[in-house]
């Protein structure tokens, strides 16, 4: 439109438009919004009665706009919006009342310009070092020989007499001499190629000098043409000679880029130059072992590339006794001693042993872990990864070139959260780097970035994606073989600069799917300042909504919903909102490495817990210092004033750069390493990084299956007057999305609506290893306007087993929008899924490589155990995911999928009096002869204390037996899918405990020892470890009940938290009920 009007609001949100309407509390008040669900269209939002009445307006053919009104009103077309507004203050019109109050728009602060001081530096093309690596001079002699004799050969071969004999010998020596010195340069990670480029200047020295005379008589011509003419008065030129001059320049410039890039590719695929083969070296831990309580010296030596894990007396000693990587069953870490390691290892004759080794720190033992994990994955037999692991990185480089070196940055080295050095040589699957204020452009970047992995890993790289926005940069690199598994590639940005124009400020975006997993990635540059909280949470939900990334089948939902694993990194300037004149005091803090104070004052963390922005993201406990504000070309010193025209302006040391992550649910990641770099010094900026461990899904498998989702019941905060419906969306639905019948509502007095909606049956067409993979997207949506009204997600492996209850929260553009409860039964076709590295046995079990305790809080972290198979369980790697609660409400979220568990779950193995009634008695393995195994490691208490070798997730909290009756008692049936079922009654919100969380991370809370309680006598470790089979699960009385974990946020001492082992575990919900029990009926 032309002019203002106040009662036209653009891009607002729905929830905003009714919180507008609510504030003006009279019938009749209006205003009129962009669609959500239709574009160029409009929402006609009318106040009666204190509901919100939703009429979309539409324009057709000829761009005239009408109002979806009542039937049975002539429909009436307008030429611009004033006018329909006008015509509809008339009453009578088929609206619920005529207009008669527009709301006015709330005005928006824009961004102020940043001036800044520095101006961008050009960064120098060329980047050497004298101190590379020297490699074995007489194998690289030959290996250049073999090279130039390959290409001068090649020439040979060649037809040479149409080029001037100048240029013929130039290219001789190029391949004799200069080639080698090329592929020196590659080899030791820097990209540019001197050699080819003396060449091209010999080759293109006419053209160069014929350019310099043109190109100033083309400058003037040029400006002469900036002067605007006449309309009419320009033609297109004509092709002279069939093709013009700029397409003949354009087709040079080609072939230069072209030449480049193969003579670049040839070295590095060259078979003894460039790429040499990448092979992680061999590391030796040296380690303590007890032997009759006297420490002993070991070595432990890992041999990826061979799959041996070697065990020796000394350094130099015989390598005879070695343990292959199939044969290594568990690893086993302490919680209380951090150093501390046990193997779990098959001998030839299908004994299990079991050795305890304590390393030098857990820094010196992850490492370890991560070798052993990587040799695994290396000589696994399975044709597609299950696992992969993602490098995260982001970098505001404050408008200036990078240092010579950058390899701390991307082998996760500095401050915080770290790598050890021996897993210095495991490279990420992945790399996807963010830049801020990138002063470089696209091409460059790009190259420095691969000759920098490739000078780490000794990889080249493969470039999948890279979106540029002004100075704000995203670049996705993947393995080489791990190309033909990336398919759906899309990037896209927003602007949220000034009136959301400018992209100094804004988002870029990259999505993929990688085999059946889909992933996101969005770098973001936020407005800057500490008093703009509120802009920056603005800016965020304009790249939630027009961002446009993933399955444009997906548009109901954001795309927070769209991926199976979305990570959001930048520059997000949040900042400690602290007074400037506790400057000082902070850089104390700082100093002090005492940051939790600082953290709590921490404005994203605080806008997070209100439920503003990240909305169920998950972040690693920060264990860093503030990445901004310093000084260039030192770490030592925070610049917390800046003098400006207005003042002096304060930067407080902040957290501004951060890595956030969300997955589905049941979904395993595990965040290795979170901190920032300290030799990087050219920004003002330190830069951060992350690496991941993530699943990734199996391929679609074609076998018959079947979904039944039934009960479900959505809480609405909203006050439309609509009718509601539910939408499916999955790839594993043979229609792609399934549409429910309209609900019935019920308005309630607090404002929101609760819907009831029937049974649904929906077909899908999958095996067991595919559909247990699986997620549902569910979108809740208005029938007025097909808008959505809150979206969640419910992962199909909770109802593995039987009918399972779910209660998820509901969320639209980040915002919490309501809840959705109701019941999930999965049928799946015969068979079991397929072993995974991360977390399933070859009979199906789960099997996890992580946290594990004992009665007394030992860890466990445990590696594939090729032979064990275990009582399947239900198990969550990110609980937090939807895991906000109603404030102030009776309704607590706790579904299997989003929340943390209740207060009073009962802790298994602490002598509960109602344990055996209660308890998910799966919490030993067991032998053949059905009787448990126990590993049993020296404690401190006693001399030897019992430990379960059980591959489920747990830990220990304190007990709260006494509340086993009433969780046994909320147990429900399934119901029968060929009654139908009545609405629930009111006060049905209390719906009883669903199947457990569990965090799958190589951390956890800290626990204290428990006291030990009495279970049954180990069997001897020669026995083969094995489980009892479904049907026995939970029936053997004398078996120990399974250990479980405190909740996430239970009040305990403040301590400090050691950043190795920083994540929390949550506790076991109670299990499905025992074969042959009988149920409760619902009334």
């Amino acid at each position: 439109m032309s002019s203002y009007q106040p009662w036209c609001h653009g891009t607002i949100t729905r929830s905003k438009a009714e919180d507008l309407l609510s504030k003006a509390a009279r019938d009749g008040s209006f205003l009129i919004r962009a669609s959500e669900s239709i574009q160029r269209a409009y929402a006609l939002c009318v106040l009666y009665q204190n509901c919100v009445y939703t009429y979309r307006i539409l324009p057709n053919e000829d761009k005239k706009l009408s109002v979806q009104a009542s039937e049975g009103v002539p429909i009436r077309f307008f030429s611009m919006l004033p006018e329909l507004v006008e015509a509809y203050y008339s009453p009578n019109m088929g609206l619920i009342t005529h207009l008669q109050y527009p709301v006015q728009r709330e005005e928006e602060v824009d961004e102020e310009p940043e001036s800044n001081n520095l101006p961008p530096q050009l960064p120098p093309r060329n980047f050497f070092t004298n101190d590379v690596k020297d490699s074995d001079p007489k194998s690289s002699e030959q290996a250049c020989k073999s090279l130039s004799d390959t290409y001068l050969m090649r020439l040979q071969h060649m037809d040479l007499s149409i080029i001037p004999e100048e240029h013929h010998m130039a290219i001789q020596e190029y391949f004799r001499n200069s080639i080698c010195l090329d592929a020196e340069q590659v080899q030791y990670g820097y990209p540019n190629l001197p050699g080819l480029k003396k060449l091209t200047m010999t080759i293109c020295k006419n053209l160069n000098s014929e350019i310099s005379r043109i190109l100033p008589i083309l400058e003037v011509f040029h400006r002469a043409l900036d002067q605007q003419l006449s309309p009419g008065i320009g033609q297109s030129p004509k092709q002279v000679g069939g093709q013009s001059v700029s397409f003949r320049l354009e087709q040079l410039t080609q072939l230069l880029y072209s030449i480049e890039d193969k003579v670049r590719w040839l070295i590095l695929l060259s078979d003894n130059i460039g790429h040499r083969k990448s092979l992680i070296p061999l590391v030796t831990f040296e380690v303590k072992q007890e032997s009759l309580a006297i420490p002993t010296k070991m070595f432990l030596k890992v041999d990826v590339e061979s799959g041996k894990l070697f065990l020796k007396k000394s350094k130099d000693g015989p390598e005879d006794k070695f343990f292959v990587h199939n044969k290594i069953l568990q690893l086993v870490k302490s919680q209380r001693m951090h150093a501390k390691l046990v193997i779990v290892a098959e001998t030839e004759k299908e004994k299990v042993l079991r050795k305890e080794f304590t390393f030098e720190d857990a820094k010196k033992r992850e490492g370890f872990c991560q070798l052993l994990q990587q040799m695994k994955n290396k000589h696994s037999e399975k044709p597609e990864p299950d696992m992969i692991t993602v490098f995260v990185g982001t970098w505001n480089m404050g408008n200036a070139s990078p240092p010579h070196s950058t390899d701390s940055w991307f082998q996760c080295k500095g401050q915080g959260k770290t790598r050890d050095d021996t897993a210095d040589q495991i490279p990420h699957d992945f790399y996807v780097i963010g830049t801020q204020e990138d002063p470089l452009g696209e091409r460059e970047w790009a190259d420095t970035v691969k000759g920098v992995l490739r000078k780490i890993t000794n990889i080249s790289f493969k470039q999948v994606a890279i979106h540029t926005l002004w100075n704000i940069r995203i670049v996705v690199l993947a393995k080489p073989q791990h190309e033909n598994r990336i398919s759906h590639v899309f990037s896209d940005s927003v602007k949220t600069g000034i009136a959301n124009t400018l992209g100094n400020k804004g988002a870029v975006g990259v999505s993929f799917m990688f085999n059946g997993t889909s992933f996101g990635f969005v770098n973001s540059h936020l407005t800057s300042g500490s008093e703009k909280k509120l802009r920056r949470n603005q800016n965020y939900t304009n790249i939630l909504r027009f961002l446009n990334l993933g399955d444009k089948k997906l548009n109901p939902f954001d795309i927070t919903h769209r991926f199976t694993h979305l990570f959001w990194l930048g520059d997000l300037n949040y900042r400690v909102e602290f007074p400037s004149t506790e400057a000082e005091y902070i850089v104390t803090k700082i100093k002090q490495q005492q940051y939790q104070e600082l953290l709590s004052k921490d404005q994203l963390n605080m806008e997070r817990n209100d439920g503003k922005v990240f909305l169920h993201f998950d972040e690693e406990e920060i264990t860093f210092a503030p990445t901004y504000r310093f000084e260039r070309d030192t770490r030592d010193k925070y610049a917390y004033t800046k003098a400006k025209a207005t003042g002096t302006k304060y930067n407080l040391p902040s957290w501004c750069d951060r890595v956030l992550w969300k997955s589905y649910p049941l979904i395993h990641v595990v965040c290795q390493a979170y901190g920032c770099t300290n030799d990087i010094m050219t920004s003002d900026h330190s830069p951060l990084f992350a690496s991941f461990e993530v699943g990734v899904a199996s391929q679609f498998v074609s076998k018959q299956g079947g979904i039944q989702i039934m009960n479900c019941v959505a809480t609405l905060l909203t006050k439309s007057k609509t009718k509601f419906f539910i939408e499916y969306h999955s790839s594993c639905l043979e229609s792609m999305f399934l549409k429910t019948l309209d609900g019935e509502n019920m308005e309630h007095l607090d404002g929101s609506i609760k819907v009831w909606f029937g049974n649904q049956l929906t077909p899908i067409i999958s095996d067991p290893e595919y559909l247990l993979d699986q997620h549902i997207l569910i979108c809740v949506k208005s029938t007025d306007c097909d808008e959505s009204y809150g979206e969640s997600c419910v992962a199909l492996r909770a109802a593995q087993f039987n009918y399972t209850e779910f209660q998820i929260t509901l969320t639209h553009h980040g915002e919490k929008t309501g809840t959705l409860t109701g019941g999930i039964q999965l049928r799946t076709s015969e068979g079991t899924p397929t072993e995974k590295l991360y977390g399933f046995s070859p009979r199906g079990g789960y099997l996890s490589k992580y946290l594990k305790h004992d009665i007394r809080g030992e860890l466990f972290f445990c590696l594939l155990v090729d032979r064990f198979s275990v009582t399947q369980t239900h198990d969550i790697s990110n609980p937090s995911y939807m895991g906000m609660s109603y404030k102030g409400g009776k309704v607590v979220d706790k579904g299997w999928s989003y929340s943390m568990p209740p207060k009073h779950l009962p802790i298994a193995g602490e002598g509960s009096k109602d344990a055996k009634k209660g308890g998910y008695d799966v919490g030993c393995a067991r032998s053949s002869n059905g009787k448990p195994i126990y590993f049993c490691p020296r404690g401190e208490d006693e001399k030897v204390s019992e430990m379960f070798d059980n591959p489920l997730y747990g830990a220990m909290g304190k007990s709260r037996g006494k509340d086993q009756d009433h969780q046994q008692k909320d147990l429900l049936a399934p119901p029968d899918p060929n009654i139908s079922t009545s609405r629930p009654a009111d006060g049905d919100p209390d719906r009883p405990p669903l199947p457990t969380p569990r965090n799958r991370s190589f951390t956890c809370s800290e626990t204290k020892p428990q006291p030990p309680t009495s279970i049954p006598s180990r069997a001897s470790a020669h026995k083969k470890p094995v489980v009892p089979t479904r049907s026995e699960g939970g029936m053997a009385p004398n078996r120990p009940p399974l250990p479980s974990k405190s909740r996430l946020g239970m009040s305990e001492p403040q301590k400090p938290r050691d950043y190795r082992e920083s994540s929390e575990l949550p506790s076991k919900h109670r299990p499905p009920a025992r074969p042959g029990q009988p149920q409760p009926q619902r009334q």
